[in-house]
């Protein structure tokens, strides 16, 4: 039996809920009413799994605020016994327009903090993560007003189509492989 972690970057607490930077909950989050389950708190997350073609899904929202992310990464890949390659950390994406979709095998953090702890604690590069554009439509200086500021009513029109996409991309992952996943969803 294969098993996959998904990880879904997010900031716990409602204040955060609908924000940009949340998009790593909120793709798990739809990825678990579209397959009917219940996300359990847990040491360092939130979880729920599921079975999809002989594959088991851990579907982690990490507990430990954006910025810490790399201790719950670290506890439960190890816990579960989940190889490195079996990883994937779903975060958003300031350099990428909005919805579209890139998996990518290895990278630098991007000055992401959730991927800079993560890198940091796994002490590697090289782990799957699907960055999710939030675009880069905020004035000078207005960053992180910008990622923790909520959906526009227009993005908030077109994410529903761009959650199901995510879905797919996270099942084709585990049952399709890396390589196809990314020539099947990157850009799109």
């Amino acid at each position: 039996m294969k098993k996959f972690l998904i990880v879904g970057l997010g900031n716990i607490g409602d204040k955060y809920a609908n924000t940009r930077h949340n998009i790593g909950f909120k793709i798990l989050d739809a990825l678990a009413e579209k397959e009917d389950l219940k996300f359990e708190t847990q040491k360092l997350g939130d979880l729920t799994s599921f079975r999809f073609k002989g594959r088991t899904f851990i579907l982690l929202k990490p507990s430990t605020y954006m910025n810490l992310s790399g201790k719950a990464v670290k506890y439960w890949l190890t816990k579960e016994k989940v190889p490195l390659e079996n990883v994937l950390i779903i975060t958003d994406d300031l350099n990428l327009p909005f919805g579209s979709l890139r998996l990518k095998t290895k990278g630098s953090d991007g000055g992401h903090n959730g991927l800079r702890d993560i890198q940091n604690t796994l002490q590697t590069t090289k782990y799957n993560r699907f960055r999710f554009g939030i675009s880069d439509q905020f004035s000078k200086g207005r960053q992180v007003d910008y990622v923790l500021g909520e959906w526009t009513s227009e993005e908030t029109e077109k994410l529903s189509e761009r959650l199901d996409k995510s879905i797919e991309l996270i099942k084709s992952f585990g049952t399709a492989g890396v390589s196809n996943t990314m020539n099947t969803f990157n850009g799109k």
